[in-house]
């Protein structure tokens, strides 16, 4: 059959099509706003990558400056301090949190005095009552007091190992400090063995006192046992960092697991009701997958944590609201080794953690005569504060000079395989 043909109808259809062509491509463009120039309160709002909504679902700001808990870190040397010919056999690590009472500073660390230096991990089975293995092997905790933060006086022993075959009567180590209604506790790795023959297991020990200048009275039983059999946190519960929250002792704490192979840590947290125990483990443990050293701090209504070293999120500072649920809120670099902080809300439990602006870590590496090494306290300061705005602490795009980046060069197993590669490209080219 024959269709009549229409002129009019058929410019009609071709109006149409054309309007209805460029009306789409305008309906998407205008579904397809860009990103804006300037950012506003709405723009979170708007559709977005999963890069771009991390920036506005995890961190406080997107710009570094205006991010509370953004900061660089500076260091300097503490003075007070001896470490006898620095040949090794004196070291002072992994300090604890920073106490202000009777109108001074006061810190808890580990201290090793030895005859001499370690032998090493890998030598573990050759350790005696006399040589250790490691740095923290036949080590005790001492404590030490300042009126400025800079210069030190050290004490004297806090804790020191008890007789065999109490917990901690090879090594007490990497103290932290808890203030609990009126009375001072004392948490810390207490070891059995030297460090390598099985690894770095240990489980939390405890001491308590009615002042910080002591006496400390040991607590001979295991606060906080190493986890279940199969468990991540099975063979060892490190770095004990309590805070107090909802009237609760809450401990935050470190494993290492994965073995054998590749050792990944994480973190972990237990609740009490008494400083003494019973504490129980989180269910969601570890709450923190990154961190062989760590650092914890009230913060608004939550608590953040510095991540340093080991695992995906290192070198990174977090945040949970609900002291449990943590989130990348700050990526940085040159974070403190074994840290911990002056934190004067630590247990106020007001819901109105404040952030921390100075603390005190160390340096493991020092290098001493004839090539030894041993670790030495120091200062680090930072702005992570709500009641602090110091814009040097924010600043970022920190330039090295170059030979440190050719300290790191490749190794000489790296330029053979590297060298073997191009040689095999050229005979094969030709």
């Amino acid at each position: 059959m024959k269709i009549p043909f229409d002129l009019g109808t058929a410019r009609f259809c071709f109006v149409w099509c054309v309007l209805t062509f460029y009306g789409g491509i305008d309906a998407a463009n205008a579904q397809q706003t860009p990103f804006p120039y300037n950012l506003t309160d709405s723009t979170k709002n708007q559709e977005m990558s999963e890069a771009m909504r991390r920036v506005f679902d995890n961190h406080p700001s997107p710009l570094n400056p205006e991010n509370e808990l953004y900061s660089q870190f500076k260091y300097t040397k503490l003075k007070g301090f001896d470490y006898g010919g620095k040949d090794g056999t004196v070291t002072r690590r992994d300090p604890s949190k920073i106490l202000f009472e009777n109108g001074k500073y006061y810190v808890w660390y580990t201290k090793r005095h030895t005859v001499v230096p370690p032998i090493g991990w890998n030598r573990a089975a050759e350790a005696t009552d006399e040589i250790p293995s490691t740095d923290w092997d036949l080590a005790d905790i001492w404590f030490a007091t300042s009126t400025d933060g800079f210069t030190w006086e050290e004490q004297g022993i806090a804790v020191k190992r008890p007789p065999k075959p109490q917990p901690g009567w090879r090594a007490v180590a990497t103290p932290d400090i808890l203030k609990f209604k009126g009375k001072y506790y004392l948490y810390y790795q207490s070891f059995v063995e030297a460090s390598g023959l099985r690894g770095d297991y240990c489980p939390i020990g405890m001491a308590y006192s009615d002042s910080p200048n002591g006496p400390w009275k040991v607590v001979n039983k295991e606060v906080l046992p190493t986890g279940s059999k199969g468990a991540w946190d099975q063979f060892a519960v490190q770095d004990p960092t309590p805070l107090v929250h909802d009237g609760k002792i809450y401990m935050y704490y470190k494993s290492a697991f994965n073995r054998p192979g590749t050792v990944w840590s994480g973190i972990g947290l237990a609740i009490a009701d008494n400083p003494l125990g019973p504490f129980k483990r989180h269910p969601l443990n570890p709450v923190q997958n990154s961190g062989h050293e760590i650092c914890f701090f009230p913060y608004k209504e939550g608590v953040a944590s510095l991540v340093i070293r080991d695992g995906p999120e290192h070198f990174t500072i977090q945040y949970a609201e609900d002291w449990v649920n943590f989130k990348v809120v700050a990526i940085t670099e040159m974070m403190p080794i074994g840290p911990n902080a002056f934190i004067p809300d630590a247990f106020l439990d007001n819901g109105n953690g404040r952030g921390i602006t100075w603390g005190i870590s160390h340096f493991r590496n020092v290098r001493g005569v004839n090539g030894r090494t041993y670790s030495e306290l120091a200062r680090f300061d930072c702005d992570l504060s709500l009641d602090v705005h110091d814009p040097e602490m924010k600043e970022h795009n920190n330039l090295w000079p170059p030979e440190d980046y050719y300290r790191w060069g490749l190794s000489q197993s790296q330029r053979e395989r590297i060298e073997k590669t191009s040689h095999n490209l050229i005979e094969n080219h030709n």
